[in-house]
């Protein structure tokens, strides 16, 4: 496949990497707690770290797929680790998993 096709789709050097994060917060957290936990998880563990990230919730439980914040470029490792370590440290949350690099746009493990 030519350079310009495969940058085209995000192929081979051009392929772009995200992960998976999903977490769980005590369902004893008020309204306003549980706000505060995704505002904090969204500025600190993902903004903070040159991150964008896109997903949905429940109740208590947040599921997200986490992409670089850029038109172009890949998560790393060190940014996986970021965001577990911010997860890990923080009380509200009971239980967390984050995945690993897969293709952004295919969807495959590296």
């Amino acid at each position: 496949m030519r350079k310009r096709l495969r940058k085209k789709k995000r192929m081979g050097e051009f392929q772009e990497l995200g992960f998976s994060v999903t977490f769980r917060f005590s369902k004893d957290l008020s309204i306003e707690e549980s706000n505060k936990l995704n505002d904090d998880f969204i500025g600190k563990a993902i903004e903070q770290n040159g991150l964008v990230c896109g997903g949905g919730s429940t109740d208590n439980e947040w599921e997200v797929f986490v992409t670089l914040d850029e038109p172009r470029g890949s998560t790393t490792e060190q940014h996986r680790h970021a965001v577990e370590n911010w997860l890990s440290n923080d009380s509200r949350i009971t239980e967390y998993e984050v995945g690993p690099l897969v293709d952004a746009w295919y969807g495959h493990d590296i």
